[in-house]
Parts: structure tokens; C-alpha cells; sequence
């Protein structure tokens, strides 16, 4: 049976990212995986062993699946916003808009790769996590359904940013400023009841802090937010930036002169 031509110019899409994140894994999987070793070195082994346990749980293994989380918020936003900047930049996107595919199914061209690097760097850093710590699992589908939805948003929030990007330096300025900071804020390394009244209000207003938390709740069974809330703001937030996406690529916004 012979396939669609939208289905095959996906396929050619996600086979073509596929094979990009592998043959530079020097680049888009060893870079994380150091980083990572490195969190759980000093953050967890030298100083953890000096922190006391938070919800029960001995530092290094609560600050795992926030660093899990970490990596594959970057990996999937950084993916689709060079995958498509450069594709812009080469004029190589001109060919894409122009074939018989429709948008949404470009736009998943994109997305599938920043979820496939998203993924392929989240399995090698939990499994250099396995060197530092044990890990138990509390619930599977939460893990995978979080992962899923964090990486699914940020892809298709680097496609917002290439959209309007203008320069390889315009590419780091939301990761640098923005994307940096919420992360480190977002109970990565700290659970929000240890904070004064004020902040941990404040920290109510971070997205990241919610899956973050969703993450470690399907590993170690504990959070900081409802399951219910936190899987509404990560559904909430992939359904508004999709349908930003979808706008941008249909007006021709940053592709069409």
C-alpha cells in the first residue's frame, strides 16, 4: 500500500532529524550527559551529603528527576529552534512550505525531532544517574506523560522563537534570559515548602516548577502541586503554543518575504 505524500514527507522529515542528532552526538548528546554528571557529582554527591533529606528522600535522588528535566527541557526547545533557524537561514525551508505537505504536518516534522533528542538525551542522563544513586519509580505513566508533554511544549516553543529569530545570537536570548532562569527556579534543586510564604507564591507562577514536579512524583511519589494542576498548565500551555505555531507558519510570519 503505498503512503501519503504528507506521511512520506514526514517520515523524510523525522528520518532526516533522526539521523542529524546521531551522526553529531558529540553535539546534541554528549554536551547534556557531561553537564548532568557533573550536577550529580557536586550538587548531589559533595554537597548533597551535607543537605539534609527533603520529603524523606536523600538529596541526590530528589534533584535526579529535575535534572532529568532539565536536560530534556533543553534539548527539545534548543533542537527545534536551530533545526528551523538554520533551515531558514539556508532558504531550505522555502521547499517545505512549498510542498504539497500541510503546515501541521511540517510543524510535527519539527516537533518529532526536538522530542526524539528530548527523549534519546533524558534515557542516557537517568541512566548516568543510576552511578550516583538508585532510582524508584512510583508511577511509569506519569514519567512518560510528563516527559512527553514538557517536551512536546518546548519544541514547539523553539519553533516560536526561530520564527522570529533574525540572528544566531537572537537564538540564545529566550534560553539565556528566560528559559535559564525559570529552570534554576523551578524546584530543580529545592522543594518550594522550604521557602518563605512570598516566594513560594511566587513560585506558583513558574510553568517549569510544574512539571518538574510531575516528573519527580511519577519517580519518587511526592510533590510540591496537585497532579490535576500540574497537568493542566502542561496540556494548557502545549495546546496555546501549537495553536501559535500553527498562526505564525499559516501568516508566513519570519519565512515568507
Amino acid at each position: 500500500m503505498q503512503r501519503s505524500p504528507a506521511l512520506t514527507g514526514y517520515y523524510t522529515m523525522v528520518r532526516k532529524d533522526f539521523v542529524r542528532i546521531v551522526r553529531i552526538w558529540s553535539q546534541t548528546l554528549l554536551p547534556p550527559v557531561i553537564t548532568m554528571s557533573l550536577y550529580f557529582a557536586i550538587f548531589g554527591t559533595f554537597i548533597g551529603s551535607q543537605v539534609q533529606a527533603i520529603h524523606g528522600f536523600p538529596y541526590i535522588q530528589f534533584i535526579v528527576p529535575g535534572l532529568v528535566m532539565m536536560a530534556v527541557i533543553t534539548a527539545a526547545y534548543m533542537n527545534t529552534v536551530s533545526t528551523f533557524y538554520f533551515a531558514k537561514w539556508q532558504r531550505t525551508i522555502d521547499e517545505l512550505l512549498v510542498s504539497p505537505m500541510p503546515t501541521w504536518v511540517v510543524i510535527a516534522g519539527f516537533v518529532s525531532g526536538g522530542l526524539m533528542r528530548a527523549f534519546l538525551v533524558g534515557t542516557l542522563v537517568v541512566l548516568v544517574s543510576l552511578f550516583f544513586t538508585h532510582l524508584v519509580i512510583f508511577n511509569i505513566f506519569i514519567i512518560f506523560a510528563a516527559a512527553f508533554l514538557t517536551a512536546l511544549l518546548f519544541s514547539f516553543a523553539g519553533l516560536v522563537n526561530a520564527v522570529f529569530a533574525k540572528s544566531f545570537d537572537a537564538v540564545n536570548i529566550v534560553p539565556t534570559f528566560v528559559l535559564t532562569p525559570l529552570t534554576y527556579l523551578g524546584g530543580v534543586f529545592y522543594s518550594i515548602d522550604q521557602l518563605p510564604d512570598l516566594f513560594r507564591t511566587l513560585s506558583l507562577f513558574n510553568p517549569i516548577l510544574y512539571m518538574v514536579n510531575a516528573f519527580r512524583y511519577g519517580f519518587l511519589g511526592v510533590s510540591d502541586v496537585s497532579m490535576t494542576m500540574a497537568f493542566s498548565v502542561m496540556g494548557g500551555l502545549a495546546v496555546i503554543f501549537f495553536g501559535l505555531t500553527l498562526f505564525l507558519f499559516i501568516r508566513g510570519v519570519g519565512v515568507k518575504s
